[in-house]
């Protein structure tokens, strides 16, 4: 065989071969790859408020332990557990057949020494002109003049004797001291209820009634920044920043009265709290599903006039709802993926699911854009 043939046959075979792999058809085995189906939202510009969110405590407005001033048997309940009751409503009343007979007890030794007192005067008066005239000495006028003074003591004694039992005789009727609400009945009809001693029942005014929550220190400043008249008063109003930080939590306690009418905020209920300090207008939102956290920090992918993406870092604001303010690296009708971002790079080709709905909402003005996700 022929050396040389073999080295032609080769050299023959090699052109083929390269000649194969640059054909049309080796092109279209390495085309581009497919469109990556995406869900995408545009970059809107509103007014935004700016809110703190945190946990807070409702409490009631007033608290009041009703106690009994008098000892005596407990005759009477006059309200129901968990009923509404207005400030002077009779709640409680307490035999008053003691406080009667000590009543007019007291009532008749005033009468007594008051007769007693007025006689007295009319002896100094008359042991007056006679120790003008010197039929008696200044000693008798003196011990009678002594005597009047101490029955104008005694009936001194016997009035504030009156006054309090007139005050013990009113103290069988208890009555509520605030608006509010009934709790639970501590003490039945028929028991002996001693003063000072033992709660007949608690009353909680809840119509306004306060929410109590706490911040971060840092957020102080901010909340200081804005005057009431610019924060939301149609749910409830701040009246209220602590005076110092709690050291060992870094926060300051804050309180907000609520009108609640409805009652649908009660005491000792936990509560998500919402402080409203004022508007940013003009803001560029987007929804929060849209903002990705890389190495440099936050970006979103940007849809491009080519449907292709472009990673965009950006600077976050405030959030509010679902949404997200852009303070830096977007502007108003840019179009942002909200899902499938996981599948991009920078220049990736992408293919709008809900490019139609997208638009169409945008054109019609609509606010709060909520964005669907298809399957």
């Amino acid at each position: 065989m022929n050396p040389f043939l073999i080295i032609r046959c080769s050299f023959i075979l090699g052109i083929i071969t390269l000649a194969t792999a640059c054909s049309p058809g080796a092109k279209e085995k390495h085309a581009m790859p497919a469109a990556i189906p995406v869900v995408v939202a545009i970059a809107e510009q509103k007014d935004i408020p700016i809110q703190i969110h945190t946990i807070g405590n409702v409490e009631a407005y007033s608290t009041v332990s009703v106690k009994a001033r008098v000892e005596g048997e407990l005759l009477r309940v006059y309200f129901k557990e968990g009923q509404e009751v207005k400030k002077g409503d009779l709640l409680f009343l307490i035999d008053s057949r003691p406080f009667k007979a000590s009543l007019k007890q007291f009532e008749a030794n005033l009468a007594r020494d008051t007769a007693q007192m007025k006689k007295a005067e009319a002896d100094v008066l008359r042991y007056n002109a006679l120790l003008k005239s010197g039929v008696v000495s200044k000693q008798e006028y003196d011990q009678y003049h002594t005597n009047f003074e101490a029955f104008r003591a005694t009936v001194k004694a016997d009035e504030a004797a009156v006054v309090n039992a007139r005050l013990q005789l009113g103290y069988c009727n208890i009555r509520s001291p605030i608006d509010g609400r009934i709790g639970r009945l501590e003490v039945n009809q028929g028991n002996i209820v001693k003063d000072i001693d033992t709660i007949l029942v608690t009353i909680n005014q809840t119509k306004p009634i306060y929410v109590t929550f706490s911040l971060p220190e840092q957020e102080l400043s901010e909340v200081r920044r804005f005057p009431k008249d610019e924060m939301d008063s149609v749910a409830g109003e701040l009246t209220f920043i602590n005076n110092e930080v709690h050291e060992s939590t870094g926060t300051i306690l804050l309180k907000a009265i609520f009108a609640n009418k409805d009652e649908s905020l009660w005491p000792k209920q936990f509560v998500n709290v919402v402080l409203t300090l004022t508007t940013q207008p003009g803001a560029v939102v987007i929804p929060s599903q849209a903002i990705q956290i890389g190495q440099e920090g936050n970006y979103v992918f940007v849809v491009r006039p080519d449907f292709t993406v472009e990673f965009r870092p950006v600077v976050l604001g405030n959030r509010f709802n679902q949404e997200t303010i852009i303070a830096k690296g977007l502007q108003p009708g840019e179009k942002v993926v909200t899902d499938g971002q996981f599948q991009l790079v920078q220049g990736s080709k992408v293919e709008i699911k809900n490019i139609l709905e997208s638009l169409a909402q945008s054109s019609s003005g609509i606010h709060n854009q909520k964005v669907d996700t298809y399957e």
